[in-house]
Order: C-alpha cells, then sequence, then structure tokens
C-alpha cells in the first residue's frame, strides 16, 4: 500500500490541527491557569506528530515532540503559563505550518528549527519527567509469560533469534473508541514494526484485522534488535492509540497450543458460557453496540470533482433552456409537463450542488484572530477582535479570493485606524481598541462588514492628498459626497501613511481590495466618523458559475445585465434627455443620471430607425448610478456564466458569455466598468 494516497488527508488534517492549536493557544493566552485548553492543544499536536512520523517526515515529527514536552511541563503544572513561553510556542506553530506548506506545494517538509528547538529546551530546562507511556512500558519491561499461543516452529524462530541477540517483544495495542478506520491505524502500526524487525504472529490473525474483525484491541509479536521504549514512542505516534503496552519474552515463557487447550477445560468453558449469558453482561454487549453504532456522515471530496460536477451541470441548464423553448414553439401538454417537471427537478439539483460547494466563511476567518494578536504586538496597541457569523456560507471560489482583501483590511484598521493606548486614553476612550468582522446573508448576496472604534478617517486630510496625487482634481473635490470621498482611499497608490512600515503605507494594499472585489461582482462601500470609527461593507454573490440576468436586445444583438446591479428598468420619452458637461443625461426621481447606449459603447451596427422613447435599465456602483439605453426588454432569466478565454479576456465592459436556450450567444455586461 502506497502512502501517498494519505498525502492528501495528511495535508488537509494537519492544517486543521495546527488551526486547532492556533485558536487553542490565543484561548490559553487569555486563561492560562485552564488546563483544558492545554489538553486541546497537546491533543492537536500529538496527533500531528503521529501523523507526520507515519508519513516519513522526521523533522516535522520531531518539532511537534518538542513543543509537547513543553505543553506536558504545562499540563504537570511545573511551568507557568507565560507570554513567553507563549510566543515560542506560537514560533513553533509558524514553523510546523511553513513545513506543511512545504509539504503540500510538493518539497519535503524540512525547515531549519535550530532556534526554536533550542528556545523549547530552555523552557523545558531538560528536567521534563518521563510520559505516561514511557513508564508504563518500564514497568512491563519485565519478562512475563507470553500472552499469544505459539505454535512447535515458531518456538523455534524465536529461541534461535534471541541466541543471536534478537529481542521478542509481543506489543498490545489499544486503539481508541472513536476510531473510524481501524484497519489503516493497524496498517499504520505493521508498517513501523517491518521497519525495525520481524513479525511472527498476531492475534487476532492478519486477516481478521485488514477486514476489521476485532473490537479494539490486537497483539504483535515481533524479533528486533530495538528496546521495548523506543517500539512503544514510535507505535504511539501513530494516531487514534490509545494505549501500547509492551512485555518482552523469554525462551521457557512461551504458551503452547496444549497449554492453551489445557486452560480451557470443559468447566471452565461451560462457566464462562454462563457468565457471559447473565442478563447484566448482554445489556452491558447491547449498549456497547449501540455505542459503536453512530459513523461519520462526512466525506472528504477533492473540489476538482465538484467543478466537474458543476460544469456538466450547467451544460445541462443551458439545454434545459434549449428544451424550455422548443416546448414554447410545439405547444403540446405533454411535453410542456414534461419540461415543467425537468425544470423543476434541475432547480433542486441546482441548490444541492450549489450548497456542496458552500463552505464557512470561518474557513477564512480562523486565521485572524492569531494575525491581529501579532500587529498588535508589533504596534504596541492593545486590540481585541470580535468574529460574528462564521458559520455563513460562501462558494468556495469566493472563499478562495476574499482572504487576501480581508487581511489587507484588518491590517489598513490596526495600524491606520486604532489608536495607541494613550492617544485613546486622552480621548476618553478605553485603552484597547475593538475591531469587529461580521458576515450574513442578505437574498442572493453574503455581506462582510469590518468595524472599528478607532480615530475614523479625515475627510479633509484624504481629499487632500487625492487632489495632490492627481486622483481628483479641484473642482470635482467639490461635488464629492462623504462616501465617495472615504472611497478615495480605494485608489491606486493612495496612502495617508507619513512614513512606509511592513504593514502599510506603499498605497496597494486597499486598490488591490477593490479590484479583486469587484472581479467577484462585488462591491465595497466605506462608512466612517472621526474620532468614533470606520465601516468597511463588502457585498458578494452566493455563486459565481450560474446568475439571475435581464436579456435585454441592442439591434440585432442580446446582451444580459446581472439582477445584483438592476436598480429598475423604465421607458422615458426623447424629450425627457438633457445635456450637461458635453453628457446626455436624465433627471430621474430628482437625480441627475448619465445616459449610457450601449450600441455606442458596444459598437453594434445601427439600422438608422430613431425611436421617440428609449427604453433603459439603471445599474448601480456603490452611490454611483447610469442608465444603460436599450432596444427591448426580453426578461429575467438564470444563465450559466462563461469565460472568453485567455484571448478575450481585455474586452471592455464584458465579463462573460452565455448561451440561450435558442442557441444564440449574449454577451454579460460588467456595469462596475461601465461606470467610472
Amino acid at each position: 500500500m502506497e502512502m501517498s494516497q494519505y498525502l492528501e488527508i495528511f495535508i488537509e488534517e494537519s492544517k486543521e490541527n495546527l488551526q486547532a492549536c492556533n485558536e487553542q493557544l490565543l484561548a490559553l493566552e487569555k486563561h492560562p491557569n485552564d488546563l483544558s485548553i492545554v489538553n486541546e492543544i497537546f491533543r492537536a499536536a500529538h496527533t500531528l506528530k503521529g501523523m507526520a512520523a507515519t508519513m516519513g517526515y522526521d523533522d516535522l515529527a520531531n518539532l511537534t515532540h518538542k513543543m509537547e514536552n513543553v505543553l506536558d511541563g504545562i499540563r504537570n503544572s511545573e511551568l507557568a503559563v507565560t507570554p513567553g513561553v507563549l510566543d515560542v510556542v506560537f514560533q513553533a506553530v509558524d514553523d510546523l505550518e511553513a513545513m506543511v506548506f512545504s509539504i503540500a506545494d510538493g518539497g519535503d517538509g524540512k525547515r531549519d528549527v535550530s532556534d526554536v528547538v533550542r528556545l523549547l529546551h530552555q523552557i523545558e530546562s531538560g528536567d521534563a519527567p518521563g510520559t505516561a507511556a514511557e513508564q508504563e512500558v518500564a514497568a512491563t519491561a519485565t519478562a512475563l509469560p507470553s500472552r499469544l499461543t505459539y505454535e512447535a516452529y515458531e518456538q523455534t524462530v524465536i529461541e534461535e533469534a534471541i541466541e543471536q541477540g534478537f529481542k521478542c517483544l509481543e506489543i498490545s495495542v489499544s486503539l481508541r473508541e472513536d476510531c473510524l478506520l481501524k484497519a489503516a491505524r493497524v496498517y499504520m502500526v505493521f508498517e513501523l514494526l517491518e521497519k525495525d524487525g520481524e513479525v511472527i504472529k498476531s492475534d487476532p490473525p492478519v486477516d481478521q484485522l485488514e477486514e476489521e474483525r476485532f473490537d479494539r484491541d490486537f497483539t504483535v509479536s515481533i524479533l528486533t534488535m530495538e528496546s521495548a521504549e523506543s517500539m512503544a514512542g514510535k507505535i504511539e505516534n501513530v494516531s487514534e492509540i490509545d494505549r501500547v503496552s509492551i512485555s518482552p519474552i523469554e525462551t521457557g515463557t512461551f504458551r503452547s497450543a496444549e497449554d492453551t487447550f489445557t486452560e480451557s477445560s470443559p468447566e471452565k468453558i461451560q462457566h464462562e458460557i454462563v457468565e457471559d449469558s447473565t442478563p447484566q453482561l448482554k445489556e452491558e454487549n447491547a449498549e456497547n453496540v449501540k455505542k459503536a453504532a453512530p459513523s461519520s456522515k462526512t466525506i472528504r471530496v477533492n473540489i476538482d470533482r465538484l467543478d466537474i460536477l458543476m460544469n456538466l451541470f450547467e451544460e445541462l441548464v443551458i439545454d434545459r433552456g434549449r428544451l424550455e423553448e422548443i416546448s414554447k414553439q410545439f405547444d403540446n401538454p405533454e411535453l410542456n409537463e414534461t419540461v415543467e417537471r425537468m425544470t423543476r427537478i434541475s432547480g433542486d439539483l441546482q441548490s444541492i450542488i450549489l450548497n456542496m460547494r458552500m463552505v464557512p466563511v470561518e474557513t477564512v476567518f480562523n486565521r485572524f484572530p492569531r494575525m491581529v494578536r501579532q500587529l498588535a504586538k508589533d504596534l504596541d496597541k492593545q486590540i481585541e477582535l470580535e468574529i460574528e457569523g462564521a458559520e455563513t456560507e460562501l462558494d468556495r471560489t469566493v472563499i478562495d479570493e476574499i482572504g487576501d482583501p480581508l487581511v489587507h483590511l484588518i491590517r489598513n484598521a490596526i495600524d491606520h485606524g486604532i489608536e495607541t493606548p494613550e492617544v485613546r486614553t486622552k480621548h476618553g476612550k478605553e485603552p484597547f481598541g475593538t475591531v469587529k468582522l461580521k458576515a450574513y446573508h442578505s437574498g442572493n448576496h453574503v455581506f462582510i462588514e469590518l468595524e472599528d472604534d478607532g480615530a475614523g478617517i479625515n475627510k479633509e486630510r484624504v481629499l487632500q492628498k487625492a487632489i495632490d496625487k492627481g486622483i481628483v482634481s479641484s473642482d470635482q473635490a467639490l461635488t464629492l459626497s462623504d462616501r465617495q470621498i472615504y472611497e478615495l482611499i480605494l485608489s491606486s497608490g493612495f496612502s495617508t501613511a507619513e512614513k512606509l512600515s511592513d504593514i502599510s503605507g506603499r498605497g496597494v494594499g486597499l486598490d488591490v481590495v477593490r479590484s479583486t472585489i469587484e472581479s467577484l461582482g462585488g462591491s465595497i462601500t466605506i462608512d466612517s466618523t472621526v474620532g468614533e470609527g470606520s465601516r468597511f461593507s463588502i457585498q458578494l454573490p452566493l455563486t459565481l458559475s450560474i446568475i439571475a440576468v435581464m436579456l435585454v436586445d441592442v439591434k440585432s444583438e442580446k446582451y444580459a445585465i446581472p439582477l445584483s446591479s438592476i436598480i429598475e428598468t423604465a421607458i422615458i420619452k426623447k424629450e425627457d434627455v438633457l445635456h450637461a458637461h458635453n453628457q446626455k443625461v436624465i433627471d430621474f426621481r430628482g437625480k441627475v443620471v448619465p445616459l449610457l447606449f450601449l450600441e455606442e459603447v458596444f459598437e453594434v451596427p445601427s439600422e438608422g430607425d430613431e425611436a421617440d422613447q428609449y427604453s433603459i435599465v439603471l445599474v448601480r456602483k456603490g452611490e454611483k448610478t447610469a442608465a444603460l439605453v436599450v432596444d427591448s426588454f426580453i426578461g429575467q432569466q438564470e444563465v450559466v456564466l462563461k469565460s472568453l478565454g485567455h484571448y478575450l479576456n481585455d474586452i471592455f465592459a464584458i465579463s462573460g458569455a452565455t448561451i440561450l436556450g435558442d442557441g444564440q450567444v449574449a454577451l454579460i455586461i460588467d456595469c462596475n466598468a461601465l461606470i467610472h
């Protein structure tokens, strides 16, 4: 059996265990006397060490072992939880994460960790007590009668090996009650044993172990040159091992098949049968069966498989649209009924597939508490991070992209927003600042809000900086609303930092935030009050693959406008069109809205007919609005968003295309690009 097939599971589970270590270390920092938290960290570290040793990543296993020694000292009240100790353990976790990511990228997981090992050793002070497993091994390391029965030829092999200097060890292993893959754990134990010796016998036999026809315990007899303590330590590194007990076997302590038969006399067998049939034991057996019954109902599925499934379903959606068109043409009741049923079923299937791709934003949010702690320490600030709605779900594609923008926003809030404790106290605030990260659903969108109670955004300073950098002119600055001024900080190269630092000041962060969010079909708005704080609100679509659109005609071509960008549709008279600053505009509900003629934007050949009225679609980008002039409205429809490919990815104001039910291709308009 190849270890490579376990690599993906190893990487995923290692990341989960390291994340658990980070979360629990942050909790331990707040509650240093809570030993239950230390136990959780120890359990995650021990699992990671076992998996790393089994997969052959010795550097990873050794560093985790050193970290375990410190945690064990804390558990046994021999070491105190101090900021210095936590910093070193955090550093060890960082190195472990780097090693796991190296393995995920195809590397060997090796890393120079001599500094952190030295620090861990200093904390441990070289006098850590032996672990419980070592004590148990020491207690059982005296020659005892064998637990397995041996045939004559097996006894001969063992005796000859002992004469040649080998040790015969009977190793009894107990798996944890919640162990799900018993056969896999047995395989890992056997592989470890076979590296250091020769397996003579097992109870139950190997075939029963492979088929998981045993409870939790099994015993293996092995000939090896290794010590009992060494073998126990290696086996304990395997995940989900509850207990390891080792007994050295010497010549003359064998149990033969005849001895076993003598011990099992008819009277004894009858007595055991009677005892086992008592009601109490029956009840206990029933309880054990009930305990063993529940099993995990989740499986890990590679995201590539879900992408393939989604692509196939997208083709099904296109064919569904085609069938609906054909059904309308033939007007056959039976065909109509079948198509309607297919539409309902495919709609349910669509919901299931989209839900399969949904991932809680918790997977992104979980890395921020550790980052905030480090930034607060670097900047000498006191900051508390509050997270709400971490269970809110988003499409995996969006989740993969949203992490970096949120990192930029949090770093910006901590560096520019939250003041130092001295400044906050001077202004009558609490010395520690609060950063709130909140996620929630609203319709077909997810909103992520980042709010801080810092100094807020200095409107005049931002405006002056924007004018100095040529982002806006002095005349334009007079017409901007407060929110539009705040959004100037999202411009490329904009920064109000007095000096450059590793955290901010280069003016590249927030520009990346806006471009990334808009590429996902989302938007970002900013609200701020000087002296009270700021709020960044991000609006994102639930999914990027199937979207609701308004189909419109522009001369002989069809275009699709995402419903998420549309405010409303209307028909206006030609004489209602006004002119301002060389731009056609309309007065719509008391607001001046510019007109954009799509036939001019996309250079659609005109047929020369001038209409008396215009059909318009009002779209928005943040607070900005525009009216798109079209020839007619076709209707709303769910369509599959298809990429235009590498050769056509620079087409202005087009985000993709879709295939309609009649086989025509409709281009999907990017409203964010149309509105400047």
